[in-house]
């Protein structure tokens, strides 16, 4: 066989693929439609109709219409289990009249946690408006808020996400809320993390998230910040120390044994317990996460409500669930299931405009809902009217359910499984083949035992024992209502959990970051407890002569941190350790001066405050989105991994430091500019001012013959990003304006 049969082979099989009009035929396979709406695909319970007569229902106020709708979205048989339940409907129920009324349901509603930066800011401001006209709650989702949403009764989301302190978790985004949600997991991607691609961060989203513009934000599986029920446990004592008015709500994903998880959530004092299901979200997710993880929120859901029971716990938490809840029936399943309250995220944005076109990743959402781009967001006509209608349509779908099933209240539904049975007749083979026992025989309770949450039954933190409340608010009052300066001495212990935090957010309640710095200074000596410092906002300054434990600093917004061993101490402090590990941890502004080495994970997911530490353990600067870390000693494995902003400048006298850096995304070098250099010079000359460090004052004397010593580590999308914005303000442009230019061109290619 020749070369010229092969080629006169290829061409015969080539013109095959051409149809007579000589036009090529599409020889890929068809879609399936299990992403994306195809005509010949699977159902979805969103479809054209579906969407279409959501929308024009609650744009309309037309209830009739939506009952349309959600005779649609009740038909549909597979891939729900609560498809395959129905209601035991006694012969006589009551009349609707006497069924609690909407305006008291709707206030167990609440929006799932979208992002400002993943949802646009007319979408995430009009959910809000419309949850606190209805006195229910909106969620923030982990991106923050802008300073001015704040101070806004009318815009300002009611829950604020922390995820486990990122992203702009400032004290004054703490103290405006009502409840704040820990994202232990997320429904969409249980398992995953978040990620706001390049393109998305806009300089407004990098503002808010304390972060730089056009560059990756990476938000790991939660679970790689908390590594125990322990660490949870004090991040929501923490939570409760920054603001006692709110509620502490922890977000699980449904997933086996996430029962006995919320056990332990329930044991440490979270006073909500979100059950999130796997099938929500509008497309933002991989496939792989969307399709292959998670399980119905009606297994978790049925598995902590039994489990809570089991372990006489069921009283001291509310829980929630969320999860493409689309009509009534859904809602009433979910409360006979165990839930007292209930999150709607996918249903309100369509209601806004959504159409489900899944790309919400790519920042070109045509309706203005999931983008940040200011010409695509010129196509919003969401209104909090529409999202109004829809949860008031829901709540009075559900009163229907419940006047015939004899319920006078949600909270007469909650647990009572007793009312729901296998739906006859289903026409899915393998729906047929689902036992549903587990879910429908609560063993734990019998019928005439009424199990749900009861605020007499709430734990109590004791909060009142604080340092805090006995020495700090009470010496420090008078001079914080004459705005005086003033400073005290207290011994502290590592039993001192949070020790300031509550101080803090009085002074962030008070004069919000109008304080200047060491307004209020505590000089402490002892041994700090987990957190010592955690949230403190500027103007108050903490010094401790002794050491401290784990979460030193954490989310430090603003305040100062300084820490040193005794004059008197017999060792030398740069080569032992003074504070544990997870120091700074997800820290927004601020100071530490730390003379001695921090444990593991230090600075982890700082965005903005600066530090000067004598050596880290592993794992030192993971996450680092913003701020400056000066390191006068050796750091431990993995050093900078994830770390997408922010300046780390490290004493390598070793030259061993390239053997732990994580180099995927930063580049190593030295401080090379003189401007640098003065900076490195003046942070260390701050450490030496408040700790009196040998170390940092033999590298002054010797600032010259050090200086060589110092390896600069910068990510390399942040370091472009700031050349190209020092290039435009050399133009003549403000640095506004040049943020903003050096965006578009950096995502432009």
């Amino acid at each position: 066989i020749t070369l010229r049969d092969i080629a006169d082979e290829v061409d015969a099989r080539h013109s095959e693929a051409f149809d007579p009009l000589g036009l090529e035929v599409d020889q890929t396979l068809d879609s399936m439609g299990r992403h994306k709406e195809r005509s010949q695909g699977e159902e979805h319970r969103y479809n054209p109709v579906t969407i279409h007569l959501l929308q024009e229902s609650t744009r309309r106020g037309d209830y009739s219409m939506f009952k349309q709708y959600t005779q649609m979205v009740n038909r549909e048989e597979s891939g729900y289990l609560r498809s395959m339940m129905d209601f035991c409907y006694p012969e006589k129920g009551i009349p609707i009249k006497e069924v609690e009324s909407v305006d008291s349901i709707v206030r167990r509603f609440k929006t799932g946690a979208m992002s400002y930066g993943s949802i646009s800011q007319e979408a995430h401001e009009t959910l809000a408006i419309a949850m606190n006209r209805l006195h229910g709650r909106s969620n923030s989702g982990e991106g923050g808020e802008s300073e001015e949403r704040l101070e806004s009764a009318q815009k300002c989301s009611a829950i604020k996400q922390v995820a486990s302190g990122r992203f702009g978790v400032t004290s004054r985004y703490l103290v405006s809320a009502d409840e704040i949600q820990i994202k232990m997991a997320q429904g969409a991607k249980p398992g995953e993390g978040g990620h706001l691609p390049a393109k998305k961060v806009y300089p407004w989203i990098a503002k808010t998230r304390h972060s730089t513009p056009g560059v990756s934000l990476i938000s790991p599986p939660p679970h790689h910040d908390i590594y125990s029920i322990e660490d949870l446990a004090q991040l929501i004592y923490d939570l409760k120390s920054a603001n006692q008015k709110a509620r502490i709500s922890v977000k699980l994903v449904s997933e086996a044994g996430v029962g006995t998880v919320a056990a332990g959530v329930a044991k440490a004092g979270a006073q909500v317990v979100l059950i999130s299901g796997y099938d929500g979200g509008t497309g933002a997710a991989p496939r792989s996460s969307i399709h292959s993880a998670g399980l119905p929120w009606e297994l978790g859901l049925a598995e902590t409500h039994q489990t809570l029971i089991r372990n006489g716990l069921r009283n001291r938490v509310v829980v929630e669930t969320d999860g493409k809840l689309m009509s009534g029936r859904d809602v009433a399943i979910a409360a006979l299931l165990g839930a007292e309250e209930f999150g709607f995220a996918t249903a309100p944005l369509v209601t806004l405009g959504c159409v489900m076109m899944r790309v919400c990743n790519l920042d070109t959402c045509p309706v203005g809902v999931a983008t940040q781009n200011p010409e695509l967001r010129k196509r919003f006509r969401g209104k909090p009217e529409y999202v109004v209608n829809f949860m008031r349509f829901i709540a009075q779908d559900l009163r229907e359910h419940m006047a015939r099933l004899g319920l006078r209240t949600v909270d007469e539904m909650v647990g009572r499984t007793d009312l729901l049975r296998r739906r006859e007749g289903l026409k899915n083979r393998h729906a047929d083949r689902v036992d549903l026992s587990a879910i429908l025989n609560n063993p734990f309770v019998s019928q005439n035992e009424k199990v749900i949450f009861d605020p007499a039954a709430v734990y109590d933190f004791k909060l009142q024992e604080t340092l805090d409340e006995k020495i700090l608010l009470k010496k420090l009052r008078d001079a914080m209502d004459h705005g005086e300066k003033k400073r005290l001495k207290v011994k502290v212990g590592n039993t001192d959990r949070a020790f300031g935090t509550i101080l803090g957010s009085e002074l962030t309640r008070k004069f919000g970051v109008s304080l200047e710095p060491d307004t209020y200074l505590v000089e402490c000596t002892g041994t700090g407890g987990q957190s010592f410092g955690a949230f403190i906002p500027k103007g108050l300054t903490l010094e401790l002569t002794g050491d401290s434990n784990d979460y030193f600093g954490k989310g430090l917004s603003g305040g100062k941190l300084i820490v040193h061993p005794p004059k008197n101490a017999p060792y030398r402090p740069e080569a032992n350790v003074i504070v544990g590990n997870v120091a700074l941890y997800g820290a927004t502004s601020g100071e530490a001066y730390i003379n001695g080495k921090a444990g593991e994970r230090f600075c982890v997911r700082n965005s903005g405050a600066n530090a000067v530490v004598e050596g880290v353990g592993e794992h030192g600067c993971e996450y680092m989105t913003g701020g400056r870390v000066v390191i006068l000693g050796p750091t431990g494995k993995n050093f900078a991994a994830g770390m997408s902003g922010g300046i780390a400048y490290v004493l390598d006298e070793k030259r061993n430091l390239y053997k732990n850096l994580n180099k995927e995304m930063i580049s190593i070098g030295t401080v090379e500019t003189k401007a640098e250099a003065e900076t490195l010079r003046d942070m260390i000359e701050e450490h030496v001012k408040y700790t009196d460090s040998p170390k940092g004052r033999e590298v002054l004397e010797n600032f010259d013959r050090y200086l060589p010593n110092f390896k600069k580590i910068i990510p390399n999308d942040y370091k472009r990003m700031m050349r190209l914005s020092a290039k435009l303000e050399e133009k003549g442009m403000s640095p506004e304006q040049a943020q903003i230019e050096a965006f578009y061109e950096s995502t432009r290619h």
